[in-house]
């Protein structure tokens, strides 16, 4: 859910930006319609269109070199990006939709190129908050600092628990849910980058605006990010074990496998048994068995000693718990 937000926050947000500049410069009611609509047609249509293109492409192109693919990828965005923001689309839209499109279909080397580019990202984090650092005076801060507290408290504790509420009702969310997702709209970098926009239009007040948007920003990501785990914790919406790759893409199996140990004893029903006579129920594999300092590939005439430790595995976890099994 979260991430479905944060993806899809920057293209809107990119658009109402564009938007309220076109508004400050007085720019007609006709021309921001048809900006909106060549945003979001010709953002959409070539993300579609180059993401369909890609996984065919993924699909069908074999390199000698697994690392050329996530090279491939790059090229694919960058080229999204430039073709709609030279067409006057929206090029966020533009490689977002080529993100999900190729995140939900089946292409070779997935998992290494998520790896790849989560690295990648948090490389482009670090370079774009010391970028933005060194457009910051704080000096300039006092004059808005106030106010920015106020703004920053408003949509904290008002704003965003009212819209996410507004939304999440109608799918029956509990409540313990919504208020996780009320507290974890951090706002960040993105929110930065688009207050630049009214530098580079030269806004009479786009010191002030960008100062505003730095406090917040700041201010989200010290306070909301340090309490996040206390938070989630209280509300008790932590998941101990969970894989980050079956979030909305298909990096893993569905089929799910367990691996115990089991040391045989004196008292075992299976002591001094050839394992096809073990009577080992057939929802489990005996995987392997270790024997002292020796590790022994099991096969249906491999006897079982005692203070063996066989490793099993099997669709059936409650049955390999069983007392009955052991």
């Amino acid at each position: 859910m979260l991430e479905i937000e944060s993806g899809s926050n920057d293209p809107i947000a990119y658009m109402l930006t564009v938007v309220i500049l076109s508004l400050i410069t007085n720019n007609g009611g006709q021309s921001i319609l048809l900006l909106l609509s060549k945003q979001i047609i010709f953002g959409l249509g070539i993300g579609v269109a180059l993401a369909l293109i890609s996984v065919f492409l993924l699909r069908n192109m074999k390199f000698e070199i697994d690392g050329l693919y996530p090279i491939l990828v790059i090229a694919i965005v960058i080229l999204g990006y430039a073709l709609s923001d030279f067409t006057g689309g929206n090029g966020f839209l533009a490689v977002y939709i080529i993100g999900i499109v190729m995140g939900n279909n089946h292409i070779p080397h997935k998992r290494s190129m998520d790896h790849f580019f989560d690295g990648v990202s948090w490389l482009m984090q670090i370079v774009l908050f010391f970028t933005l650092g060194l457009l910051v005076f704080p000096s300039q801060f006092s004059t808005v600092l106030g106010s920015s507290i106020l703004i920053g408290v408003f949509l904290v504790l008002v704003a965003r628990p009212i819209a996410v509420s507004g939304i999440l009702m109608w799918f029956k969310t509990p409540l313990k849910q919504q208020l996780l997702v009320s507290w974890v709209g951090l706002r960040g970098a993105a929110s930065i980058v688009f207050a630049t926009y009214a530098l580079t239009n030269k806004i009479p007040i786009a010191n002030e605006i960008f100062n505003t948007v730095f406090i917040i920003a700041l201010m989200s990501v010290s306070l909301q990010g340090a309490l996040l785990p206390k938070i989630a914790k209280k509300l008790d919406l932590i998941e101990e074990e969970v894989s980050e790759f079956k979030t909305f893409k298909d990096y893993e199996d569905a089929t799910y496998t367990q691996l115990i140990e089991l040391i045989i004893d004196e008292n075992s029903a299976w002591v001094d048994k050839m394992i096809m006579d073990a009577e080992i129920p057939e929802e489990i594999l005996v995987v392997m068995i270790k024997r002292e300092n020796e590790v022994i590939t099991p096969k249906g005439s491999s006897v079982i000693k005692k203070g063996d430790t066989l490793v099993l595995t099997g669709n059936n976890l409650n049955l390999l718990k069983a007392n009955s099994v052991i």
